[in-house]
């Protein structure tokens, strides 16, 4: 009687086999068969491996001692294996080019039918080949660029701050998220009538004036009807306050007009331990606060109920009194010249325009 192949795993195959498990990109098959050969390498007989997943004693057989003579390879398919292919190499470059280097007539971008109506395929092998390819003619993701003279010098001075902060000093990321409504959404609107849409409920909006730890992920944050310089320079003069003595602190803020007040400087002025870094001009994705609005905007505020203005500001107050129980930095690793060298081609790409 044949005896079923001894599987035992080296620490290499064991860490690889479970990380195909717990991969989220996996494809159901190479799973199947590296559950089947780490449930062997424990002792499993066949017949408990090929009941625990629904299968025969042949297909099992067949992976263990696939493993067995060929190792991880094994676990592979063979080449040539599998349904041939429809189109050639020279179809698939074809619908390539066409998608990167055209348009369709009188349109802005391919869809999968529209190509498949010019090059005679079903619009899922355009599908499939764009999937391969990582072709999306349909997504645009917008950046705007920045015409600050001095973006480079300034881009040194915020990525400086977070990669290496100065000593004896705390790093603040300040802004504010302006008209937050307070809107009720399970109001019933009026009916939808000629020359009128249906309606939602607005009860009023509040500003939401925060300040992010860089080193510690904390935020403050202070609600107020209004965001003007007087509202803006009562926020940092809190900050100012609530800092321990002997420690300088460092304000990274955008170029909104308030943050450049005349009051604001005059202060300023007369707090020399309060050094404040401008972000350059059409830059916001450099202020590390406007992560933190994200989160709140997603996980509180869009689809939140709110039948008044201090009902949408204690919702604020707590989410943030929340969020500072277990607070998260939000990590920047990628160095000034990093990103200059990233965004360099788009520079180039509109002087050539």
């Amino acid at each position: 009687m044949r005896k079923a192949v001894q599987i035992n795993l080296t620490e290499e195959e064991q860490e690889h086999l479970n990380q195909v498990i717990i991969s989220g990109r996996s494809e159901f098959r190479d799973l199947f068969r590296a559950r089947i050969v780490l449930l062997s390498s424990e002792g499993k007989s066949i017949n408990e491996i090929a009941e625990a997943f629904g299968t025969s004693r042949q297909t099992v057989s067949l992976w263990r001692n696939r493993f067995a003579k060929q190792r991880i390879s094994g676990l592979r398919d063979e080449v040539g294996r599998g349904r041939k292919r429809t189109y050639g190499s020279d179809k698939v470059e074809e619908i390539v080019n066409a998608t990167l280097t055209s348009k369709p007539k009188s349109m802005t971008h391919w869809s999968t039918r529209t190509m498949a109506e010019k090059m005679g395929v079903s619009h899922m092998t355009v599908h499939r080949i764009w999937k391969i390819h990582q072709l999306k003619p349909h997504l645009v993701r917008t950046f705007k660029l920045s015409n600050d003279k001095h973006f480079t010098k300034k881009l040194h001075d915020i990525v400086g701050l977070y990669l290496n902060p100065p000593e004896h000093a705390l790093v603040y990321c300040v802004d504010e998220k302006s008209q937050i409504q307070a809107l009720d959404r399970t109001q019933p609107g009026l009916p939808i009538k000629k020359g009128r849409c249906g309606t939602m409920t607005r009860y009023g909006t509040t500003t939401l004036f925060a300040a992010l730890n860089v080193l510690e992920g904390v935020v403050t944050g202070k609600c107020s009807k209004r965001h003007r310089h007087q509202e803006y320079l009562r926020f940092i003069k809190q900050l100012e306050r609530d800092m321990p003595k002997g420690l300088d602190l460092h304000l990274i803020v955008d170029n909104y007009t308030t943050h450049k007040h005349k009051k604001v400087k005059e202060w300023l002025a007369k707090h020399p331990r309060v050094h404040v870094h401008f972000i350059p001009t059409s830059s916001s994705w450099l202020n590390l606060v406007e992560r933190f609005f994200a989160e709140i905007t997603q996980k509180r505020i869009r689809r939140g109920v709110f039948r008044s203005v201090m009902e949408l500001t204690a919702a604020i107050d707590d989410y943030v009194e929340e969020y500072n129980t277990n607070p998260k930095p939000f990590k920047w690793v990628k160095t000034a010249n990093e990103i200059l060298k990233k965004i360099a081609p788009l520079y180039n790409i509109i002087k050539t325009c």
